[in-house]
């Protein structure tokens, strides 16, 4: 089945051609480790997620590369202010590289307790400075960068498409009113490799043919991508015809400009080839109706709505439910909704394996449940279309409902496998759902600790347990009737 996709420089669905029959190679955008990715940021990855799912579903062999971005990523998105790495470090009193791997932790802490796919590599930016400085040779030596005030810039105007996918183009960036620096030939010109004395005191730097110094955001990004999805720093040095374009380039909508603008520049200028063939951009979400913001108070973290008692299974489901070109706004009475169309999934398939019943075969129900599963196949492959794929799999869910008592346990067996092959595209659908695992001893020990602190109305030691728990990978409710205690 073909795979439609929304190519942002194209402004329309286009047909999915992959470069090599067979194969799609997919960049993603990855986090800047400075402080705790939130559900803003996980939308982005569970789109990417459900889309590397489709494509297998297809039978592509997806090559997925996201990248941890660990140095260089200025405050402003562009050349001034600090590294936000710098800023979190002196903040929290320790060194880059330590704030660098507490929130990578906590990112993959959180990446896993969603279900999504672990990708081919997650390189990072601290150990990609060596095919930085090689991209960026390559640039300099072609006319494309240069020097000024101790820094290395990218010439824009050397590249006429510049802005063509944001529309942030040539012309109506010369007259942008901007902070420059004075030494740029472009007020729009942006940092390859910072090194004046400027940056003097940055904690992290690198030896490089200019100096002592460190990357800028966007050379990342292409020297990561290039690296890691192709042949191209074979043996250490640039081999630009062993670049493969890339096939799908993803990130959030806040990515398209600059960032993604200066990927393509200095990426095509250095490898002359083109950069990307599809690329994809995920729209923000709202919390409770409004803008994310720590003065609101309304920043939601995967890990924090866990420990309030939410399924992971069903932030997951909230954060895929609505199309990724669209708004989402975000909110706990969704996620309890979420958890209530889980809970219909969860029951049907309890009941489906344990029937025991012997009756012939329902060929009507039969053909309604394929019917339902192409078009959650069609529905995808449409541009990701999710809202409709998951109003064509609860029809299929109230149907089989509907016709329950007429079913034989071979059929429901039939089912069981369909549903669980279903989670190839949603990944919320895990086989642990029939799974009947007593507690393990040390948690049962804990929940015994934290019901004799309840009692105490030690509720510190008692929120202490539970977050306890979390980290082990379990859910504690507190109800009427005492605490339960669940896997994730």
């Amino acid at each position: 089945m073909a795979v439609f996709l929304y190519n942002t420089p194209h402004k329309k669905v286009q047909k999915f051609i992959p470069v090599q029959k067979g194969i799609v190679r997919m960049y993603n955008c990855g986090p800047t480790v400075y402080s705790t990715a939130h559900i803003g940021n996980f939308r982005s990855f569970v789109v990417i997620d459900l889309l590397r799912r489709v494509l297998e579903y297809q039978g592509y062999e997806v090559l997925q590369v996201m990248n941890i971005t660990d140095v260089g990523h200025l405050t402003d998105d562009g050349d001034d202010g600090e590294d936000k790495l710098e800023v979190a470090a002196k903040k929290e009193k320790k060194h880059p590289l330590d704030i660098a791997k507490q929130y990578t932790d906590e990112f993959l802490r959180d990446w896993n307790a969603l279900f999504l796919k672990e990708p081919l590599a997650r390189p990072k930016a601290t150990d990609s400075i060596p095919e930085m400085i090689v991209l960026i040779q390559k640039l300099l030596d072609t006319g494309h960068a240069y020097h000024a005030g101790g820094n290395i810039y990218f010439d824009i105007t050397s590249f006429p498409k510049y802005g063509e996918m944001s529309g942030n183009t040539l012309d109506k960036l010369t007259h942008a009113r901007v902070e420059s620096d004075p030494h740029k030939r472009h007020p729009q010109d942006f940092v390859l490799w910072f090194s004046n004395s400027k940056f003097k005191n940055h904690i992290l730097q690198w030896d490089s043919p200019w100096g002592k110094g460190y990357p800028g955001w966007h050379i990342e990004c292409s020297a990561m991508a290039a690296r890691w999805l192709s042949d191209a720093f074979k043996d250490g040095s640039l081999h630009e015809d062993l670049f493969e374009t890339i096939d799908i380039h993803t990130g959030g909508e806040d990515n398209r400009f600059p960032h993604h603008e200066c990927e393509i520049a200095q990426s095509e200028c250095s490898l002359n080839k083109p950069y990307v063939n599809y690329w994809l951009h995920v729209r923000h979400l709202l919390v409770e109706g409004e803008k994310m913001s720590k003065s609101v108070g309304n920043i939601y973290y995967v890990h924090g709505l866990i420990q309030e008692g939410f399924s992971p299974r069903a932030i997951r489901y909230v954060l895929l439910a609505t199309h990724y070109r669209s708004p989402l706004n975000f909110t706990k009475q969704g996620l309890v909704a979420a958890q209530k169309n889980l809970d219909k999934v969860d029951d049907l398939l309890v009941r489906l394996d344990a029937l025991r019943a012997e009756h012939d075969y329902n060929e009507s129900l039969g053909l309604v449940v394929r019917e339902k599963i192409l078009a959650i196949e069609e529905q995808l492959a449409d541009d990701l279309n999710v809202s409709g794929a998951l109003g064509s799999f609860f029809e299929m869910i109230k149907h089989i409902n509907k016709e329950f008592d007429s079913l034989g346990n071979k059929q429901a067996g039939e089912l069981v496998e369909l549903l669980f092959d279903l989670d190839r595209l949603f990944g919320f659908i895990p086989r642990s759902v029939l799974e009947e695992e007593s507690l393990p001893q040390d948690v049962l020990d804990i929940l015994q600790e934290r019901s004799l602190a309840r009692e105490q109305k030690d509720y510190q030691k008692s929120d202490e347990l539970r977050d306890i728990l979390a980290e082990k990978g379990f859910i504690v409710k507190d109800t009427p009737d005492g605490q339960s205690c669940s896997r994730r």
